[in-house]
C-alpha cells in the first residue's frame, strides 16, 4: 500500500466536520477536490488519493469486473484507509462522498462499520456487492444514505445500479435519498444540489 497522500480545502477548523471525497477509478485527489467549491463551506473536505497505481491515476481495489471489487483487495485498501482516518481524524464527525470506483469504496467503508460514519453519497457508482463487506437486511439502519445516478449511464453494469437503489431504499434500512437525472456518468447539476443540502443536513 502506498502512502497516505491527503489534499485539504473547505473549513481549516479541526472541529469542523470532516466530508472525505474519493475519487473515481484512475484518477486522483486533485481531480475531485474541486467539488468541494460547490458544497458547503462550513463544512471540512478532505481527498484522499487511492492506494493503488492505475494507468495514470489510482483506483481503490482491484476488480474483477467493473464494479466488482476482489475482496482481499477491497478488504486491504479499508485497512489502510481506516489508518489514516483513525490515526488523524479520529474524533471527527465524517461524511463520505465517493463518486464511481470511489463510490463503491465509500459504501464498503460504510457497510463494514456503519457507526463510524455519519452517512455516505454513492454518487454514479454500485456499492461493492459479494466483496466480503455485510450487505444483510438493517446494516444500514438509520443511516443516511445518498444515491445519484444517471438514467444513461453506461460505465456502471445497469444490473449493479439497480441493486444498489433497490438495497439502499428497501432492506438497508438506511435513511435513504435516492435519484436519477437523464446524464449519463457525471453528476448532473440538480444531483450536486441535492448533495448540498444533504450535507448542509447530516453533517451537524
Amino acid at each position: 500500500m502506498s502512502d497516505h497522500v491527503v489534499a485539504h480545502a473547505g473549513n481549516p477548523d479541526p472541529s469542523a466536520p470532516l466530508v472525505v471525497l474519493l475519487h473515481g477509478r484512475g484518477s486522483n485527489e486533485q481531480e475531485i477536490l474541486p467539488l468541494a467549491g460547490h458544497l458547503p463551506a462550513s463544512l471540512a473536505y478532505a481527498a484522499v488519493r487511492a492506494p493503488i497505481a492505475e494507468g495514470t491515476g489510482y483506483a481503490w481495489f482491484a476488480n474483477r469486473g467493473i464494479g466488482r471489487p476482489r475482496a482481499e483487495s477491497l478488504r486491504a485498501s479499508i485497512d489502510w484507509f481506516r489508518e489514516w482516518l483513525d490515526g488523524s481524524q479520529k474524533s471527527r464527525r465524517v461524511l463520505l462522498v465517493g463518486f464511481s470506483g470511489g463510490a463503491a469504496f465509500a459504501g464498503g467503508l460504510l457497510l463494514d462499520d456503519p457507526a463510524r460514519f455519519a452517512g455516505a453519497a454513492i454518487l454514479y457508482g454500485t456499492l461493492p456487492f459479494d466483496a466480503g463487506v455485510p450487505v444483510t437486511p438493517d446494516r444500514l439502519s438509520g443511516v443516511p444514505v445518498l444515491v445519484a445516478q444517471g438514467d444513461h449511464d453506461t460505465v456502471i453494469p445497469r444490473e449493479l445500479q439497480d441493486r444498489t437503489w433497490t438495497y439502499v431504499t428497501g432492506k438497508s434500512g438506511a435513511t435513504a435519498q435516492a435519484r436519477r437525472d437523464p446524464v449519463g456518468h457525471g453528476v448532473a447539476p440538480e444531483a450536486l444540489e441535492s448533495l448540498h443540502a444533504w450535507l448542509e443536513t447530516h453533517a451537524r
